[in-house]
């Protein structure tokens, strides 16, 4: 059986309409029945993004429609986030799959039972399994609860995660689009989304108080924003 992850989902953009198809949503199957979850978003939030900024709204209508794949189980997520860091896709979905071969399923659990160096043997570093490990091992204590992280604001997600060993606010911030589908997410950290916020304005550069004044427009579909300005970036 082939295993999707996470960087897999990320990986996965489909520019497929060319007119909107509203709240309608085509979702295809995988191999062995699953179904992948998209980022969800319509015509409420298009329009407004449109009203609000004309150079966006043009390229929204140039690309139309984008699906954007999600992983909600934000923890397996956050261990593939881990994983892909400083690597080439194809080698972070080798141990991702090595990883959950060896696991069973990516829980704290699961994790928490191997030792270092058997998360090291998938084929990373040990500063890498480390954090795997220390993740793992915060979950089970309570230092942070997964189960409740939806529950809870984007600015307090960010701060109980980046006090983990290897997760940063660029990470979170992804997990906060692509598993809690959190729609006003817009990262200053995301090189791709300041690649495009410069193509789509004409800039040559972008300070962070500007950067400020775009993502202030974008509000509260941020997130919405993303997906076109990584399309733009490309």
């Amino acid at each position: 059986m082939k295993l999707l992850g996470f960087s897999a989902y990320l990986s996965t953009l489909f520019l497929n309409h060319r007119k909107h198809q509203g709240s309608k949503r085509t979702v295809p199957v995988l191999p062995e029945g699953k179904f992948v979850a998209y980022f969800q978003y319509g015509e409420k939030e298009i329009n407004y993004l449109k009203k609000r900024d004309k150079k966006l709204g043009k390229i929204i209508d140039e690309i139309g429609f984008i699906q954007r794949a999600t992983n909600p189980d934000i923890f397996a997520a956050l261990i593939e986030s881990i994983i892909s860091q400083q690597v080439s896709k194809q080698a972070a979905q080798t141990v991702y799959n090595r990883l959950v071969h060896l696991t069973g399923s990516l829980s704290a659990e699961t994790i928490a039972a191997l030792g270092i160096d058997d998360i090291k043997q998938c084929g990373i570093s040990l500063r890498k399994a480390g954090y795997i490990k220390g993740i793992a091992d915060a979950a089970l204590a309570g230092e942070v609860d997964f189960a409740k992280l939806a529950a809870l604001s984007d600015e307090e997600i960010i701060r109980q995660l980046t006090r983990l060993k290897g997760v940063g606010v660029w990470t979170v911030e992804m997990l906060l689009i692509f598993s809690l589908q959190r729609p006003d997410v817009v990262s200053f950290g995301d090189l791709g989304i300041r690649r495009g916020m410069m193509k789509l304005y004409g800039l040559p550069d972008l300070s962070r108080d500007t950067f400020q004044q775009y993502r202030s427009c974008y509000s509260p579909f941020g997130s919405v924003a993303s997906l076109y300005l990584w399309a733009v970036s490309k």
